[in-house]
């Protein structure tokens, strides 16, 4: 049941990106160029998706299971420190230098973009070498 759950969340998420133009980084590059030819239709998208996890979040605070019944647990740190400054910052030079981040990404992947080929695989990675940098060492 789970992973039907995770399927359609997914293709919903997905359908979603590729309705309102996400998926294509000319759009994604179009809000970011402020002193261009600004797009502001991703501001209108983030406001959107905003709105509509809102509630869904502060539901799931009063929740320990999430409705498939396997547990929830929503992050708990509150605390601005230089790991979260330094993602923060790689994904949005990554971001903006692409015009991709993780999900449009993947959607476009299926497309067979090879831009978005490229992105994933370096997307893999810098996770890759993230687990190395941090993992617990003996």
């Amino acid at each position: 049941m789970q992973a039907l759950i995770a399927l359609v969340a997914g293709l919903l998420f997905g359908l979603g990106l590729l309705l309102s133009g996400m998926a294509n980084p000319t759009k994604v590059v179009g809000f970011l160029d402020l002193a261009g030819n600004w797009d502001p239709s991703l501001a209108l998208v983030m406001a959107g998706a905003i709105g509509a996890a809102l509630p869904a979040f502060t539901m799931a605070r009063r929740r320990s299971t999430a409705w498939a019944g396997c547990a929830l647990a929503l992050p708990s740190a509150t605390q601005i420190d230089a790991p979260l400054v330094l993602g923060s910052l790689t994904f949005g030079v990554g971001w903006g230098l692409a015009g991709y981040c993780p999900g449009p990404a993947l959607v476009s992947l299926g497309t067979g973009s090879a831009p978005a080929v490229v992105f994933v695989l370096a997307m893999i990675a810098g996770m890759a070498i993230h687990a190395w940098l941090t993992r617990p060492r003996a």
